[in-house]
């Protein structure tokens, strides 16, 4: 399913949008069953606590991780548009600094979360119980930070040249290890959760091997030393659109600490652990909708830098059409078993008691998703900074946090699940003014859109 450069500009849009959607839909769910299987042994195996410990630990690691994530996904922009227009030199001295600034920035934040440790795990919620077992799972995990930084990275950049399928193999490979080094680890060795952060630091670095494996033997771009000095105007186009991808996986770790505190003040620990639950099912169940948004990226980001609007509009409509569709399929799925899904979690009786319903809520408005993410994708993948931040906070940053904020002074525990559907449809609302706006004005005036 991988595709050259050039092809993102000429082949039929669906079959293009297939081509690097399943590929990336696939390379998700393995990375989301990853998580699922982690969070199901930890808590079949360890107990409902060290549900609880992962789900504090994780957005540490990830929002220092992620820092790889958003320099991937701002410099495949700037890479993608400088490939669509014929810079082959430009997106070389690209992707040479992404990998300077990625190495170098993950490196400091992981020292540094080594270093203060302790109050950074009661920032996002290590109270009571949770903290010795967030601990022990802690240390392993923060040494591995950079490698998944740079997987991260590597990958973004993977997709943008078109070569989906080696994108996916980059996330399975870590599912894979994982899974595998949890049962060794975990079930067979007892070494509980000091055990799980093993095996997922492993996966990790197993997974940076074959990113570094691809890009020395089968990429397209070929850096020599000069491509790795540090180019200021590239560094501040990488900079100004990677902005916008870590500026929502902070406000996700802010929505997370706040979560966790307002969880544990209204509940203990086992509220905590009902999010833990949650949080895991959203990555997971939304998967074929995450990989059609990865998808969506290079093809939008190539057409863009070629001038080929129409392609750009099609490649609009067709991804919320398919999205969307998923979107209504997952959500039904999610009504109708939430009780069986939660049951394979744990066997806590006050937590299968309580997450059904607590799931269904926070999925309610999922089949209207699309929209957002798609439209905020678009405005990232053609390098407008601006609306692609704006977008891209307004669910996290603008509704559901403060929402989380306000409702459970009225609702308690109930407040924070009914936040998530009413921000989705608040954000939803504005990404669909801006889109309309933005195929209206700036790319080829039809109405045979969806929008």
């Amino acid at each position: 399913m991988n595709v050259t450069a050039e092809e993102l500009g000429t082949q039929d849009i669906k079959k293009l949008l297939i081509k690097q959607a399943v590929p990336a839909s696939i390379g998700i769910l393995f990375l989301s069953v990853n998580i699922l299987i982690d969070t199901i042994f930890v808590g079949q195996w360890i107990g409902s606590l060290a549900i609880a410990a992962v789900t504090v630990v994780l957005p540490i690691t990830f929002f220092i991780s992620s820092l790889g994530m958003a320099i991937g996904v701002g410099g495949g922009s700037v890479l993608s548009r400088a490939l669509g227009a014929k810079k082959k030199e430009k997106a070389l001295h690209t992707f040479g600094n992404q990998i300077m600034m990625t190495f170098l920035l993950s490196s400091f934040f992981g020292l540094l979360g080594f270093f203060f440790n302790e109050e950074m795990l009661l920032l996002f919620g290590a109270k009571g119980e949770i903290m010795a077992p967030a601990k022990e799972f802690f240390f392993p995990i923060i040494f591995s930070v950079p490698f998944l930084a740079l997987c991260m990275m590597g990958n973004n950049i993977i997709r943008a040249e078109g070569k989906a399928k080696f994108a996916m193999i980059a996330m399975i490979i870590p599912a894979f290890v994982n899974i595998a080094l949890d049962i060794v680890f975990i079930k067979i060795m007892n070494l509980g959760m000091f055990g799980s952060a093993m095996a997922t630091s492993i996966s990790y670095f197993m997974c940076f091997l074959f990113v570094l494996w691809f890009f020395l033997f089968k990429s397209e771009l070929r850096l020599k030393a000069k491509h790795f000095k540090f180019n200021i105007p590239i560094i501040k186009e990488i900079t100004s659109l990677s902005f916008v991808t870590f500026s929502r996986q902070g406000v996700i770790s802010i929505l997370a600490i706040i979560i966790n505190h307002t969880l544990y003040n209204y509940g203990g620990e086992q509220s905590v652990v009902v999010y833990g639950i949650i949080s895991r099912m959203l990555m997971f169940s939304l998967f074929p909708i995450l990989g059609i948004t990865q998808g969506f990226i290079p093809i939008a980001g190539y057409n863009y830098g070629a001038a080929n609007y129409g392609r750009v509009k099609e490649s609009i409509t067709q991804s919320i059409k398919y999205a969307a569709i998923l979107a209504t399929l997952i959500f039904s799925f999610i009504l109708f078993f939430a009780t069986p899904i939660v049951s394979v979690f744990t066997t806590d009786s006050k937590v299968l008691a309580d997450t059904p319903n607590a799931l269904r809520w926070v999925f309610a408005a999922s089949p209207i998703i699309a929209v957002q993410l798609i439209g905020a994708a678009y405005f990232q993948a053609i390098g407008d900074a601006k609306k692609a931040l704006l977008l891209t906070l307004s669910k996290q940053g603008f509704f559901l946090i403060p929402f989380v904020l306000i409702l459970p002074n009225f609702f308690g525990i109930f407040g924070v699940w009914v936040a998530f559907p009413i921000s989705d449809v608040l954000s939803t609302l504005i990404t669909t003014y801006f889109l309309r706006k933005e195929i209206h004005t700036n790319l080829i005036q039809t109405n045979d859109g969806l929008l």
